[in-house]
């Protein structure tokens, strides 16, 4: 993992569901295959509402027409983010689409645990309303070893986030399955 994180915010707001990160219809791809797993980083966010991601209206897409990858690595969202179904193909199309980090106030709870059991996405949380403050493609820098967002487009502003705990080890590892192997619950 990554101790820093830099690169474009792309902000949201609250209730962010699991089928506005990836719709269903895109589901039936096959997240085992590399050359259908990319599908998810394309399609990633398809769902947000127009107007919800804060870009000028009629231009709302985390990843540009016909691409793989978004050109946004830093996901900002509000209060419940991940609300919805279980799909655990969510955490996966936002890392799909080259994004290294979520920060929401808080998240369902099974996006949560999909993002840490997946080792997909760091899943930061704070206790201030970030997408009221940072705009969409704003330069943004994580230090995830302490626990600091620092937004370059607004003259270094720095927000402390609150501390990944228990999961860090298992984030760091490359998720659930990598964590047991490393540390010898499982074989390798």
């Amino acid at each position: 993992m990554n101790t820093i994180i830099r690169g474009k915010a792309f902000v949201l707001g609250d209730n962010v569901d699991t089928d506005q990160i990836i719709p269903a219809k895109y589901l039936s791809y096959d997240p085992s295959d590399p050359e259908e797993r990319k599908y998810f980083g394309m399609y990633a966010m398809e769902g947000v509402p127009a107007g919800q991601s804060g870009l000028p209206y009629g231009d709302r897409r985390f990843v540009a027409k016909d691409a793989f990858k978004s050109e946004y690595a830093i996901v900002i969202g509000g209060k419940n983010f991940g609300c919805g179904s279980s799909r655990e193909h969510a955490p996966l199309a936002i890392a799909e689409a080259g994004a290294s980090c979520v920060i929401a106030e808080f998240y369902a709870r099974i996006f949560f645990r999909n993002c840490v059991n997946g080792g997909h996405i760091v899943p930061f949380e704070t206790a201030v309303p970030l997408f009221r403050e940072i705009k969409t493609g704003d330069e943004l820098e994580v230090d995830v070893a302490k626990g600091v967002l620092i937004n370059k487009s607004q003259g270094n502003k720095t927000y402390s986030l609150k501390p990944l705990g228990d999961v860090a080890p298992i984030i760091e590892a490359g998720g659930v399955f990598e964590y047991a192997k490393q540390s010898g619950m499982m074989k390798k």
